[in-house]
């Protein structure tokens, strides 16, 4: 039986909000001590992870026969033969994305009960005034809303990082031993494509963190007027109460609505940016292919 953090270990979730901007980065830092106990699953995740990311990356290689040897050569058995291989990297990497996504998906959802049982466990032991001062349906937001967030963050969007990361290592340590002159030329565009989204980026992640506040507000103030109800019904303020929540509810739409724009904006000027590098990519290697030729 897995150890269970103890109460004094727990990650502040309940905090109201942070003071400072590393305390964002310390918080999944702290998520260690609830991933530790499970680091069985994890390094055999991480296995599965650098299986199929290897894999992957041989796809290329498998087209490249198809396409020189069977296609442009028409040769039958070459073209079985690139077709076969192709056929049995896919098989390889459905089996270790099922094992990754599997065990990923797994310890994400374990992590996250314990962090529910240890916030849980914490804010029982807190003082009155603490409840005084947090309405008890923020409370039951971060216990619920931000574990969540934090079960994703684990549980997919960890994993597809390190994925992309391996990818990406691998690609570049491929592309220097086809092209080091386009790969030089690829690494010298990285900073004009990242610059844009990384200073765009602020404003998305910042209206995420409002999305986020807005609607543990809404759920806050949707479960005290719950609770109280009966003092709701007796002074007749259903209409006041109506007219409160509709106002939460409309702003945080409004803030969703602009982080919405916002990410599209985002999304487009991405793909504008990545697909202006590979036309000029190409056309560079083309240029120096009718160069030489």
């Amino acid at each position: 039986m897995q150890t269970q953090p103890t109460s004094n270990e727990t990650v502040q979730i309940t905090s109201s909000q942070p003071n400072a901007k590393g305390k964002n980065l310390s918080i999944l830092f702290e998520l260690v001590m609830f991933i530790r106990p499970y680091k069985g699953k994890v390094l055999a995740a991480l296995v599965a992870l650098i299986f199929t990311a290897s894999l992957t990356l041989s796809v290329g290689h498998g087209v490249r026969i198809l396409i020189d040897e069977g296609f442009i050569q028409q040769s039958i058995h070459d073209l079985e033969r690139a077709i076969q291989f192709i056929l049995t990297i896919t098989v390889l990497i459905s089996i270790g994305t099922f094992f990754r996504f599997y065990l990923v998906s797994s310890v994400g959802e374990r992590v996250s009960a314990d962090i529910r049982l240890a916030v849980f466990n914490h804010v029982i032991t807190l003082h009155p005034s603490y409840f005084e001062i947090n309405g008890s349906g923020d409370i039951m937001s971060r216990i619920t809303t931000d574990t969540t967030l934090l079960q994703s963050i684990i549980g997919s969007s960890f994993s597809m990082a390190m994925r992309s990361a391996l990818m990406c290592v691998g690609a570049i340590i491929m592309l220097f031993a086809t092209n080091i002159k386009l790969t030089l030329i690829v690494l010298a565009s990285v900073p004009f494509i990242l610059v844009p989204i990384l200073v765009y980026g602020r404003r998305v992640r910042a209206l995420s963190r409002k999305s986020q506040d807005s609607m543990a507000d809404v759920g806050s103030y949707a479960g005290e007027a719950i609770e109280h109800i009966k003092t709701v019904q007796s002074y007749s303020h259903e209409a006041q109460e109506r007219e409160s929540f509709s106002n939460e509810v409309e702003k945080a739409f409004e803030i969703g609505r602009q982080r919405v724009k916002q990410r599209a904006i985002l999304i487009s000027g991405v793909i504008v940016i990545v697909f202006s590098a590979i036309a000029g990519m190409l056309w560079v290697g083309a240029y120096h292919h009718k160069v030489v030729h």
